[in-house]
C-alpha cells in the first residue's frame, strides 16, 4: 500500500511580492528549496495564515539568498506582500518506509533567511 505524506515544508515564509501578470507558480529562494529538499517544477500546496487560502502549484527558482518569495499568476490573488505562509510538499511511498521517513523542515529567520 502506498500513501502520501509530508515531504517537506516551508513554515511561515514571508511573501515578498505577488505578481498577476505571469504565467503561474510560487518563486521560492533557491537556499529554502535547498533546505527543504524541494525542487524546481515540484508541486506544492501553500497555505496562507493570514487569509486561510490554501492553493496549489508548483515551484520556481529564486534568486539564492534573496529571500524571495513570490505568488505568481492567478495564486497572486491568494496573498500580498507581508502575508505568512506555508510552503507544504507531499511525497507517495510505501506504508512501511513512510513510516521511518523523516520530513525536511526549514523555519525561516527575518527575511527569509535560513
Amino acid at each position: 500500500m502506498q500513501i502520501e505524506i509530508l515531504k517537506s515544508k516551508v513554515h511561515r515564509v514571508v511573501i515578498t511580492e505577488a505578481n498577476l501578470n505571469y504565467v503561474g507558480s510560487l518563486t521560492l529562494d533557491e537556499d529554502l528549496m535547498d533546505a527543504a529538499n524541494m525542487i524546481a517544477n515540484e508541486k506544492i500546496q501553500v497555505v496562507n495564515v493570514n487569509n486561510g487560502s490554501r492553493i496549489e502549484t508548483y515551484l520556481i527558482k529564486g534568486k539564492r539568498g534573496s529571500g524571495v518569495c513570490c505568488l505568481n499568476g492567478p495564486a497572486a490573488r491568494q496573498g500580498a506582500a507581508g502575508d505568512v505562509v506555508i510552503v507544504i510538499s507531499y511525497a507517495l511511498m510505501d506504508f512501511e518506509e513512510a513510516k521511518k521517513f523523516n520530513p525536511s523542515l526549514v523555519f525561516p529567520k527575518e527575511g527569509n533567511k535560513l
